[in-house]
């Protein structure tokens, strides 16, 4: 890697926010980008029978823990009940934007060109058709297709005014990391891109195809890379030197340099969060938290906020999910 720098409009981070709990005060349109941009892969994961699905302990990804925070309910319908979502149009293009980014490392240096990743749409949409048929049934006819193609296109020639590709050499892509916390959750997630200086530095990258957060709204976009850059500390043993978000949906570059002072605070607040969960659950009052979002949210027609009824919960699915057993009342 060249430079750990990130060219464009680059914005620094500030230090762990007090609360990153609720919408209210928060930059609602780029909360709901985040929404939006949620993976087709979740959707299909949710969608899988239990039968399908690899035993393992609980665990919390920084998706699920902002889902908590955002509103138990959701929580419940997504790691509890685990219901199937539609994919939107958003989620779909945000896949397909990650799945070209990555394969255009696989190419040498010099053909990292936006000819090139722009060649990559094609296939990579019949991929993510392949593992996901009901994407096609997004687009009503051709052209609302070609539109949303489009779209994906010009995120990609956003991505070529942040960075040059040529210039780097990502030790990891799309990596999976995984940590056991003592008395705590199995923490996982997906990195989109680490690269690594030739000093040892090292730089965690996230793409985001939505809109960066309003300057002093930061916290919460940068919850997620704290999250890897904790993972990776206790892994690894090396914590990255800077985390960065690359905000396709406008040009800028959200930049933060972790501290170990700082990924102890973290622990405590991820400690704080999966206390809340393991007692939400223990009371199985999973209560909604009504806000702008929820507009956006797919279990809107089963929400008892706006005068659905929740499915029974399954069998062991709490604790499988948490840990703990729902304490049965009288």
């Amino acid at each position: 890697m060249s430079e750990l720098h990130g060219q464009g409009d680059v914005r620094s981070g500030e230090s762990v926010g007090s609360d990153e709990r609720a919408p209210e005060g928060t930059d609602a349109d780029s909360v709901v980008d985040e929404v939006v941009e949620e993976s087709v892969d979740d959707a299909l994961a949710a969608a899988a029978p239990e039968s399908a699905r690899p035993a393992s302990r609980p665990g919390l990804s920084p998706s699920r823990a902002n889902d908590f925070l955002q509103c138990p309910q959701m929580f419940r319908f997504r790691v509890i009940d685990r219901l199937p979502e539609p994919p939107s149009p958003a989620a779909a293009r945000g896949t397909l934007v990650h799945s070209v980014l990555e394969r255009l490392f696989d190419l040498p240096a010099p053909e990292r060109t936006l000819q090139a990743a722009q060649q990559l749409v094609p296939p990579q949409w019949d991929e993510l058709r392949e593992r996901a048929p009901e994407v096609a049934e997004m687009f009503p006819d051709g052209a609302a297709l070609d539109e949303w193609l489009s779209s994906a296109r010009a995120l990609l020639g956003t991505y070529f005014t942040l960075e040059d590709p040529t210039r780097l050499e990502p030790r990891e892509r799309e990596l999976a990391v995984s940590t056991e916390l003592e008395d705590g959750p199995q923490l996982r997630g997906i990195v989109d891109r680490v690269d690594v200086a030739p000093n040892g530095w090292v730089r965690v990258v996230d793409y985001k195809t939505g809109r960066s957060p309003r300057a002093g709204f930061e916290s919460s976009a940068l919850f997620q890379m704290r999250f890897y850059a904790f993972v990776i500390w206790k892994t690894r043993g090396v914590l990255p030197r800077r985390l960065q978000l690359e905000y396709l949906g406008d040009g800028v570059v959200l930049q933060h340099d972790p501290t170990e002072a700082e990924m102890a605070t973290f622990e405590a607040r991820i400690r704080s969060i999966w206390g809340g969960i393991q007692d939400t659950a223990r009371s199985g009052e999973w209560r909604p938290r009504p806000s702008k979002l929820c507009d956006w949210c797919s279990f809107k027609a089963l929400c008892p906020a706006f005068g659905g009824t929740p499915p029974a919960i399954p069998e062991g699915a709490v604790e499988r999910a948490t840990g703990v057993q729902m304490t049965q009342v009288a």
